[in-house]
């Protein structure tokens, strides 16, 4: 995934968690360990620019409902009854998943209250993350413990901030994570888009996913979602937005002109049906897009091969066969990922002095067979989550022959499990 977009059939070798060769051939002295990668791709970890892993225990509990039901009736109720045990339970559950799937780095919208659970996981795993604290100071229908007051909202993620920003060695980064319009007032979006650029972080927050959401932001500012953002200060490169399916032409040449990043959630679109974004014409614009599959409870997994080859084949089915090709999928889910969190060079592709974040894909199976000659469209539209054998993040093997190195996947289970039911409980839904 580099610029000459280079397939090499040869060796890679990793020292002090670095890329420090690919070449057709490496002597093997110089290997402490060596990984046979035989009839496989070796190719950059994936990254996901748009999950939330608090909401992995929820898989499952807030199905066949649109956006704002799915808020209100359910997602909310859950996220309010959370406690460092549940939530540790499911940040654990969710890297585990992306561990196995191939993602290597994630940008991650936690809830309201417990972050550092989380952050916690991240420097425990290994796992590579850039996690904000999500900010909620208005809306209707939310519950007490979602509801913020926008100063403590503000020192609060200027706190993590502070101490989690930069730790692991470079790891794991801060990012403001405002939710969205309807639930922040315009007091704490401008306070936001100032301290973010003061503090030279990223903002990651949703915009124009829903129809409905798009209208109550229209009555309540008089202007669309984009150019309310704009107004704030909250187009611009170190913001990325998740979604941004219904986009008119001046919101795209707003996004474009300030160089603002999209994360598209293809399969989350789908299933709480918010339609298909206009990811042609934002390409064509000169919009940086990449790919995420957002949280459990809307997609129902974290796989980022479910979502190369949703967004491929949903911009087929509009524009025609051409569109969106395999190559440039692929780079959505890898360096342009990288880009979109500002860390693209340091990972995002398989170049030497990059961090190693690598992963392997068996292309050895029934559905990669015969032996692909086109190695790109194996992976974006045959290749399967349980395919990768091997996860690597700077440097450390995090799951060999599938098996995960930093976590007991039986234990990640069982905790998940016994901590959704006491969640279920306190939330008061019943199944």
């Amino acid at each position: 995934m580099d610029e000459k977009t280079a397939i090499v059939e040869g060796d890679l070798l990793i020292r002090d968690g670095r890329i420090e060769s690919v070449a057709q051939s490496i002597n093997e002295n110089e290997a402490g360990e060596i990984i046979d990668a035989s009839g496989c791709a070796v190719l950059p970890g994936f990254v996901q620019t748009h999950i939330h892993l608090c909401q992995t225990l929820f898989r499952g509990a807030a199905d066949d409902l649109s956006l704002i039901d799915w808020l209100r009736q359910r997602v909310w109720k859950m996220e309010a009854v959370h406690n460092e045990k549940s939530l540790r339970a499911s940040a654990r559950l969710g890297v585990a998943e992306l561990i196995k799937g191939g993602t290597t780095c994630a940008l991650t919208m936690e809830t309201v209250n417990h972050t550092e659970e989380v952050f916690r996981v991240i420097e425990e795993t290994g796992y590579r993350a850039t996690v904000g604290k999500c900010m909620m100071d208005k809306g209707a229908e939310v519950p007490l413990a979602l509801q913020e007051q926008t100063e403590n909202s503000i020192g609060e993620s200027l706190s993590l901030l502070e101490k989690w920003n930069g730790r692991a060695d470079g790891r794991i980064h801060y990012c403001f994570a405002p939710r969205f319009a309807i639930s922040c007032t315009k007091e704490l979006l401008e306070r936001v888009a100032e301290l973010s650029r003061k503090h030279s972080v990223m903002v990651h927050t949703h915009a124009s996913e829903n129809k409905t959401e798009i209208e109550i932001v229209e009555s309540e500012t008089g202007l669309r979602n984009i150019l309310y953002l704009d107004s704030v200060g909250l187009a611009a490169s170190h913001v990325l937005l998740a979604h941004c399916v219904h986009l008119d032409d001046d919101e795209i040449e707003i996004l474009s002109r300030t160089e603002t990043k999209v994360s598209h959630c293809p399969s989350s679109n789908l299933k709480l049906s918010s339609g298909i974004a206009r990811v042609k014409d934002l390409l064509e614009a000169g919009v940086y897009v990449s790919l995420g599959a957002d949280g459990a409870p809307c997609n129902n997994r974290l796989d980022m091969f479910t979502e190369m080859r949703s967004a491929a084949l949903l911009q087929k089915v509009v524009h025609g066969p051409e569109t969106l090709p395999a190559q440039r999928v692929l780079q959505m889910a890898t360096v342009d990922g990288a880009r979109a969190l500002g860390l693209e060079k340091e990972i995002g592709s398989l170049e030497v002095g990059k961090k190693a974040d690598v992963i392997i894909v068996d292309l050895k199976t029934l559905h990669s067979t015969p032996r692909p000659t086109d190695i790109i469209s194996a992976l974006v539209y045959s290749a399967e989550a349980g395919d990768v054998q091997t996860t690597i993040i700077d440097g450390k093997v995090l799951m060999r022959e599938r098996e995960l190195t930093t976590m007991n996947e039986n234990e990640v289970i069982e905790e998940a499990n016994r901590e959704s039911v006491l969640l279920m409980q306190r939330a008061g839904i019943a199944f």
